[in-house]
């Protein structure tokens, strides 16, 4: 069973920055994206951003320009940069994985708080 730990959310003020990580238990190449997804409170589970095994990446709307997402695979983690943060960026924020044929996996979540 693939396990994806996840850490570096918390509280921060609007306009500061955080950077969330996410190690699968697993090696990184194994899955075809890696990327984060968010749900705040009251409405449904939204993608944010995904980076292929080749480095391709990918944005919502509403993060593209302040957020960036990497992968090392050295440290076999994958990484989201979040800056300019906003009220409406806060949420818990869920890694996930695909792997081929039809994989899927996700990381337990992790709070991040931006206050006004």
């Amino acid at each position: 069973q693939v396990h994806l730990v996840e850490s570096g959310g918390g509280l921060v003020q609007a306009g500061g920055s955080l950077r969330l990580s996410c190690a699968p238990s697993e090696s990184i190449f194994r899955f075809t994206i890696m990327g984060w997804y968010r749900q705040a409170p009251g409405k449904q589970r939204e993608w944010v951003a995904f980076v292929s095994v080749s480095g391709t990446t990918n944005y919502a709307d509403s993060v593209k320009g302040r957020f960036t997402i990497s992968r090392d695979n050295a440290k076999n983690t994958v990484s989201l940069q979040m800056n300019s943060l906003k009220p409406e960026d806060t949420a818990v924020y869920y890694c996930y994985a695909e792997a081929w044929p039809s994989e899927d996996h996700w990381g337990q979540g992790t709070q991040v708080t931006v206050s006004s």
